[in-house]
């Protein structure tokens, strides 16, 4: 924007001057007019025989008119005779209502002298004078006024202008010439200054201030996409345009069994129809409560439910928590559920630059800033978004109707149970060595359990943990869970899975006699278990026969529990259970299909309670079966694994090893029962006291004893054993 002199000529001519001095004449003439954006006015040079009286004739006529410009309808125009040189310069520096006034010639002005000069520019607060024995020079003053356009009239009218003896107070004071500057009233960059020097106020302010943004900015995104992962909107591969143009195109020249697939389950889902009933007829009930699917690794618990049960509904999560286990570290573990449930954009890697912010906020500060969050809280809040998205689904057709329109979103979602979305948390409780994380389990249970309370969702849980019940309670107190038990496959529905699975070789096996009586006798030696299966058919088609893809099967799962559980030490000692107490487990189950659990108990290894079966049972050795709410049976953990323990009783290296290091565990217990017997007969012997109890004590001694010489008698001829053979 230009400034157009003529136009503040004719302005100030018009307004600001009376009607006399409009028209140029001997008395009065402009010359130029020198425009001061910066300063908010402008000079105007005039030629007159009386500048005093012409400057009282404009300021007479101003104050009558009172005119006020439009920017600043509260200040009225004025005007000032300038007796000064002014500087006008265009440096970076703007008004401001402190004066910085220097004296080049002479000696400083008074107080009272500069209060003289300066108070008919306008009201002034306060006038510093620095005292005279200042070194610093020139010799300055600084006046501070009240409003910035007294400043900027007085810094342009007495610039440069030298003081003389009449106008001064004292007669010792005239002859100054003062150079004005404004003085900045705050200083550069306080704004950055106050916010570094107040780390206590202010990262806490940013930390809400950066949550704030998130909160508005990416909750909304992240919500969608958890939505769209739920309804697959944005899956092509269940988009009905693009499925009716891959099936009229691509799939015209595609030659085989579509559903092979699901033709190879439907063989096996036979005998598990009236499973597949019992959780449709749950999901269209409007009940409170968890439905629970616990059966045995590979045992085809997410087949059953995701293929056949809810192969036709269309809002299905799955979340795995196997997934979520195996990721190492806080980011890791951050990006694997957010994976599981759609939630992005995540920024996982800012909780470690979070982290590093915070130790060095508590190193300076004291107190940590807020920025980090801990695992426990980015997964609630992972948890609450989807449970935003979810709710946002079961009640996207409420306004389909105006009956349904008129009703609360509660008794909306209560009388529609099949509006509700599913959740199918897969893997719960899963525990894979030393991997398991608690707190996983327990926010999804807490989670779960407020999808069923709102009638939000149905919540499937598959698992393999028989303890399900103790830590779903926790969750939801005061409910039945809807429970199926998926055990496995019988040997006939067994047998046309494999069948099923081999397509055109199934042929060869089938017409000949031989090789169907040996896959007969593979499925009773390998069992049900679904992925024993699968195996066990992929063998078969790479060329074996059943005989020998069974005997691979069984060599490997022996080598597997000879590793994990006995030769890998380090391992090992990180479990809550022994090496004896395995072996003696197997060496049972290797004789017979079950054993009974609380016999189990009583013996020696087990005396120290039940956590070393709950935790062989979760490391899947073995399989405790329930019967009337409580543990009743202990059984391989996989059919194969029978067979496997006993081609392990063949080897009789192995078995008098084992054998020799549980005789010397059991007598380290009973050495460790003979001193704390003596200890005490010990303690008896001083307060001389004899009866009963000391008879008790010496008789526990004397069969201890005998056990060790039992013990050592045994242990010397598997020492033969061990020296004889390889």
């Amino acid at each position: 924007m230009r400034w157009d002199k003529r136009s503040v000529e004719s302005r100030i001519k018009k307004q600001c001057l009376p009607h006399p001095l409009r028209i140029s004449s001997s008395d009065f003439t402009i010359t130029s007019i020198i425009p001061r954006l910066k300063d908010g006015g402008a000079f105007v040079k005039f030629i007159s025989p009386n500048p005093a009286q012409t400057e009282s004739a404009i300021q007479e006529y101003l104050k009558q008119k009172r005119m006020k410009p439009w920017f600043s309808p509260f200040t009225r125009v004025r005007t000032f005779l300038v007796r000064g040189k002014p500087w006008l310069e265009d440096l970076y520096r703007f008004p401001s209502t402190r004066l910085k006034v220097e004296f080049v010639e002479g000696k400083e002005l008074s107080q009272e002298a500069l209060y003289a000069l300066f108070r008919r520019y306008g009201k002034i607060a306060d006038i510093t004078v620095f005292p005279p024995g200042s070194k610093d020079l020139p010799k300055n003053a600084i006046i501070q006024f009240l409003r910035i356009r007294s400043a900027t009239s007085a810094r342009n009218c007495l610039h440069g202008f030298t003081v003389s003896e009449i106008e001064s107070i004292a007669g010792n004071e005239g002859g100054v010439t003062m150079r004005i500057l404004y003085e900045r009233t705050m200083k550069t960059h306080w704004i950055r200054d106050w916010i570094m020097s107040h780390p206590r106020i202010m990262l806490p302010i940013v930390a809400a201030i950066v949550t704030t943004i998130v909160v508005w900015v990416f909750d909304p995104i992240r919500t969608f996409f958890i939505r769209a992962k739920v309804t697959h909107s944005l899956h092509f591969s269940e988009n009905a345009y693009w499925n009716w143009i891959k099936k009229n195109t691509v799939d015209r020249f595609v030659f085989g069994k579509h559903n092979q697939e699901l033709e190879d389950l439907s063989a096996l889902w036979e005998e598990r129809r009236d499973a597949i009933e019992q959780i449709n007829g749950w999901l269209q009930e409007s009940e409170d409560t968890f439905i629970v699917v616990q059966g045995p690794r590979g045992s085809g618990k997410r087949e059953l439910v995701m293929d056949s049960v809810l192969r036709e509904r269309k809002n299905v999560l799955l979340i795995d928590c196997e997934l979520i286990n195996e990721a190492h570290g806080d980011s890791a573990t951050i990006a694997a559920i957010a994976a599981q449930v759609g939630y992005r954009p995540v920024f996982s890697w800012l909780n470690t630059i979070s982290s590093f912010i915070d130790l060095a906020a508590q190193g300076t500060i004291g107190t940590s800033a807020g920025f980090s969050q801990t695992l426990e809280n980015q997964f609630n809040k992972i948890l609450q978004n989807t449970g935003v998205a979810l709710k946002d689904i079961a009640l996207s057709a409420k306004n389909d109707t105006e009956k349904d329109a008129a009703i609360a979103d509660d008794e909306y979602l209560s009388a529609n149970p099949n509006r509700r979305p599913i959740v199918v948390i897969d893997n719960f409780l899963h525990q894979d060595g030393n991997s398991s994380n608690p707190i996983l389990h327990e926010k999804l249970a807490d989670w779960a359990s407020l999808l069923v309370h709102a009638n939000i969702a149905h919540v499937i849980f598959l698992t393999n943990d028989i303890g399900f019940q103790k830590s779903l309670a926790k969750s939801l107190p005061d409910r039945v869970f809807c429970t199926i038990f998926l055990g496995d496959a019988q040997p006939e529905s067994a047998k046309r899975y494999i069948l099923h699975h081999l397509d055109d070789d199934a042929i060869s096996i089938t017409s000949n006699e031989k090789l169907l009586h040996e896959l007969d006798d593979s499925i009773i030696a390998l069992g049900g278990r679904l992925t024993d299966l699968e195996f066990l058919s992929r063998r078969i088609k790479a060329g074996e026969t059943p005989r020998q893809a069974v005997e691979e099967i069984i060599s490997a799962s022996a080598s597997e529990i000879l590793k994990f559980y006995f030769l890998d030490g380090s391992e090992v000692a990180k479990h809550k259970w022994t090496p004896e107490q395995a072996w003696y487990l197997i060496k049972h189950l290797a004789e017979s299909e079950e054993l009974r659990y609380n016999e189990i108990l009583l013996h020696d290894f087990f005396k120290s309670g039940e956590d070393a079966i709950q935790s062989l049972d979760q490391a899947e050795m073995i399989s405790i079966v329930n019967r009337n709410g409580r543990p009743w049976a202990i059984r391989p953990g996989k059919p194969v694994y029978r067979a496997a323990y006993q081609r392990l009783m063949e080897d009789n290296v192995l078995r008098a090893k084992m054998d020799w290091i549980s005789l010397k565990a059991l007598c380290k217990k009973e050495t460790e029962e003979i001193k704390k017997y003596e200890d005490e007969l010990a303690v008896l012997a001083m307060i001389k006291k004899s009866g009963r109890r000391v008879d008790w004590l010496v008789k526990k001694m004397e069969n201890c004893q005998q056990r060790i010489e039992d013990a050592e008698r045994e242990m010397g001829i598997l020492k033969k054993v061990l020296q004889k053979e390889f």
